[in-house]
């Protein structure tokens, strides 16, 4: 039987968090036998595809750029449905039943997110995920820190992620929701707080509004890419 879902996480010189991200996709596969998990490096200059290889990961290359890498995992896989995970991201208990439910229940779902927590106990950060959640509440907008699910047909009929320097995933799930429903899933992924702490809580959360309001004014996302400075995939 092929498996239902396929998850994808792509990845660039990520050899801390590599054993955590064999563990948690291990447990993945333990509780949900079909399941398809690929790992997708685009580059990685340290020893973070040994670490996942060690650990009995498939992991394949691809050019750089998360767009690239999460469609080059996308067609090195075969499930219906197709799950985008970001390497220091954690799924809650149960996401893939309730991914396989969201798309089973409602044929006019054809993708969605889960709500987002961050991983400290820094009221800034809790007060931002809260504003995440709200927006994916109210209008159909993520980022992939929330754990992007779709249809594989309609991921295709999209032709997948533009290759865009920064913003791939916002321009995807605007795109997505013009086919149909997108949902938001009531329990919450768990994500790393690390990009806020290396660079400034405060700092980088002015950072993030501001490239995403840049984004939705049309400026050039190379553009945000240069702003954004620190890594931008």
């Amino acid at each position: 039987m092929s498996a239902r879902i396929a998850v994808i996480v792509p990845v660039l010189d990520e050899e801390r968090v590599a054993p955590a991200l064999a563990a948690r996709l291990a447990a993945l596969t333990a509780d949900t036998p079909t399941v398809e998990t690929i790992v997708v490096d685009g580059g990685s200059r340290d020893g973070t595809v040994a670490a996942l290889e060690r650990a009995g990961l498939r992991v394949i290359a691809s050019p750089r750029g998360r767009g690239a890498q999460m469609n080059a995992g996308a067609a090195a896989t075969t499930a219906p449905a197709l799950l985008f995970l970001h390497a220091d991201t954690a799924l809650p208990a149960g996401a893939l039943a309730a991914i396989a439910a969201a798309l089973d229940g409602d044929p006019r779902t054809v993708g969605g997110c889960f709500r987002v927590r961050i991983a400290s106990r820094d009221p800034r950060l809790r007060a931002a995920a809260r504003l995440i959640n709200l927006r994916s509440r109210l209008l159909p907008s993520a980022t992939g820190d929330q754990a992007l699910f779709v249809r594989r047909d309609a991921f295709e009929r999209l032709g997948g992620f533009r290759p865009l320097a920064l913003m791939e995933d916002l321009d995807f799930v605007a795109r997505l929701a013009r086919l149909g429903r997108f949902c938001l899933l009531p329990s919450a992924v768990e994500t790393s707080a690390r990009r806020w702490e290396r660079h400034g809580v405060t700092r980088t959360i002015a950072l993030m509004w501001t490239l995403r309001l840049g984004y939705h004014l049309g400026v050039d996302p190379r553009t945000l890419a240069r702003l954004y400075g620190h890594d931008a995939r």
